[in-house]
């Protein structure tokens, strides 16, 4: 049998030159800006000219590109070698999909096609649904696509046995590390979204708190635990607690901070620079020491072996769009299984 499984990302430029469009695809979408398509033209124009050169300054940081096509395509490598070795008598490709830079969903649907697949899963490197992220990823996919094989898609695995694994692994290694301080808050940072999103019933907040509780039992007693929530962008309303207010509290309060991006499997801008320079250099000024990063899932064998338990589930399931995980709660109205549910 021959299986394709399709790793859905945001992608991120692999060059200085890159930036300005790829802010322009990302506030294009419409799932990014709501409204009518000349009016997401328009801003997608003005925010790209305007951010252009803090990102490009950013992205200069971080070595003139950004690493998340590198790090998909790594993990792209290790889950089709476990793939290979669970699945020795099928044929397994892994394809990377990003949403605002190459490889572009069209072109990896193009690749898919080539391959001719009897079975294809389309899996986020979203943990966590969004109709921001997950939802998004999946519309393109939808138009693109034009080939064959039976379809799967894993919707979300904010609790995921592996995905858990792999945060309490790093969180532990990284606090050792560090000489194990015991005045220290450990701070989920997870992406932030904006309320009005949230409030339409997106349950991208609601699985995040999931999953952080979830690497909160596994850690056991003793940790003082936050969820906050950063990378706001423009002037709206974002769901909160922020993460900067939160090191803040915690220097008041003479604690130090283990911040851990929650929602983040790779390494890009929002760790890199975000966490890394400016979270790091607030911290300083709040008084929030010791300072500990945890680094990004990237290929964790722990994380690895969980995509690979996804990919067989969603094989062996009957529906077309399974979580990986637990059922949302009722209230989340804009989740993809109630979405589907509404459709039929």
């Amino acid at each position: 049998m021959k299986v394709a499984v399709v790793l859905f990302n945001l992608g991120g430029p692999d060059s200085l030159r890159a930036v300005r469009p790829f802010l322009k695809n990302l506030f294009s979408d419409p799932a990014i800006i709501r409204g009518p398509a000349w009016l997401r033209w328009i801003v997608a124009e003005l925010i790209s000219r305007v951010r252009e050169r803090l990102a490009v300054a950013n992205y200069a940081f971080m070595g003139g590109a950004s690493p998340l096509t590198a790090e998909t395509k790594a993990q792209a490598n290790a889950l089709a070698a476990e793939l290979g070795t669970r699945r020795s008598t099928d044929e397994v490709r892994v394809f990377s999909a990003m949403r605002y830079w190459r490889p572009l969903t069209e072109a990896a649907a193009a690749e898919v096609a080539a391959f001719a697949p009897d079975e294809v899963v389309l899996l986020p490197l979203y943990p966590q649904y969004s109709t921001t992220t997950t939802a998004s990823s999946l519309a393109a996919w939808e138009k693109a696509y034009a080939g064959g094989g039976r379809q799967h898609a894993v919707c979300c695995y904010f609790d995921a046995p592996g995905l858990i694994e792999a945060h309490v692994a790093l969180i532990r290694q990284a606090w050792e590390a560090a000489g194990a301080p015991k005045l220290v808050r450990l701070l989920f940072s997870a992406h932030g979204l904006p309320q009005a999103i949230s409030d339409a019933g997106d349950p991208y907040r609601w699985q995040v708190e999931q999953t952080c509780a979830a690497v909160a039992a596994r850690l056991g007693a003793g940790w003082d635990w936050r969820v906050c929530y950063q990378s706001r962008v423009g002037p709206t309303k974002w769901i909160g607690p922020e993460t900067l207010a939160e090191i803040a509290a915690a220097g008041a309060e003479g604690l130090g901070v283990v911040v851990d991006p929650i929602a983040f499997v790779s390494e890009h801008v929002e760790t890199l620079v975000e966490l890394d320079r400016d979270y790091a250099a607030a911290a300083k000024r709040a008084g929030a020491q010791p300072y500990i990063r945890v680094p990004a899932l990237g290929t964790h064998p722990r994380f690895i072996d969980a995509l690979a338990d996804l990919v067989e589930a969603a094989l062996g399931a009957a529906e077309a769009v399974r979580p990986g995980g637990a059922s949302c709660p009722a209230e989340a109205t804009a989740c993809a299984l109630a979405e589907r549910r509404r459709a039929a």
